[in-house]
C-alpha cells in the first residue's frame, strides 16, 4: 500500500474518503482504477492557496503541482490545455503552450469559463477529471517526483499523487519545455 504523506501532509487513498473529491475527480479516479493509487488530505479551504498550503504543512515549492487552464483560439475554435507545473516554476504559457495548441496567443481561462469547464471549484482545478480531449502538459521535474500536491477539485482538500500516475493519465504529454524556473 502506497504511504500518502509529504511534508506536514498525511492522507488516506482517495477511495476511502470520495467526500473530499469534486464529482468529476471521483468520476475519473474510479474509471482509471486509481482509487488507491492516489491519496486525500481534508485542508482549511482558508489556506488552500499555494503559498498559504507550503507554509502550513512545511511544503517544498517543487512539491506543489499547480494546474492552470490555459486556451486560444484558431479558426473561430477554441482550444484548452491544462499546463501542471511545480510552484517553483512558471508556465511558458505565450511559448511552449501556444505552440502546443497551436494558436495565435494563448492565456488563462477566465475564472468562471475555468470552474464552469472543468466542473470543479476555482484554486481546486486537478488534471485528474478534466473534459477528454484536452491535453494535459505536465512539466518533467514534477513527473519525476515521487509524490507532489495538487487539486482534488475542491478547496477542502488536496491529492498527493505520485509524478508517474500524472504522467500515466489520458492525454498527459511530459516535457522539460513548458516551464522556467521563477
Amino acid at each position: 500500500m502506497t504511504e500518502f504523506v509529504l511534508g506536514g501532509l498525511a492522507g488516506v487513498p482517495a477511495g476511502e474518503r470520495p467526500d473530499l473529491l469534486a464529482a468529476p475527480v471521483l468520476e475519473a479516479l474510479t474509471a482509471l482504477g486509481l482509487l488507491g493509487a492516489v491519496g486525500v488530505v481534508e485542508i482549511d479551504p482558508a489556506i488552500s492557496e499555494t503559498a498559504a498550503t507550503r507554509q502550513a504543512y512545511a511544503l517544498e515549492a517543487h512539491q506543489l503541482v499547480n494546474c492552470v487552464l490555459v486556451g486560444g483560439r484558431r479558426d473561430g475554435e477554441e482550444r484548452i490545455a491544462a499546463a501542471l507545473v511545480p510552484a517553483s516554476k512558471r508556465a511558458d504559457v505565450n511559448g511552449f503552450v501556444r505552440r502546443r495548441l497551436d494558436v495565435r496567443k494563448a492565456s488563462f481561462l477566465p475564472h468562471d469559463q475555468a470552474v464552469e469547464t472543468s466542473g470543479m471549484e476555482y484554486g481546486g482545478i486537478t488534471p485528474i477529471g478534466l473534459p477528454a480531449g484536452w491535453p494535459l502538459l505536465l512539466d518533467a521535474d514534477a513527473a519525476a517526483e515521487p509524490l507532489v500536491v495538487i487539486g482534488s477539485g475542491v478547496r477542502r482538500s488536496k491529492l498527493l499523487a505520485p509524478g508517474a500516475v500524472l504522467a500515466a493519465l489520458p492525454g498527459a504529454e511530459v516535457s522539460p519545455d513548458l516551464a522556467r524556473p521563477v
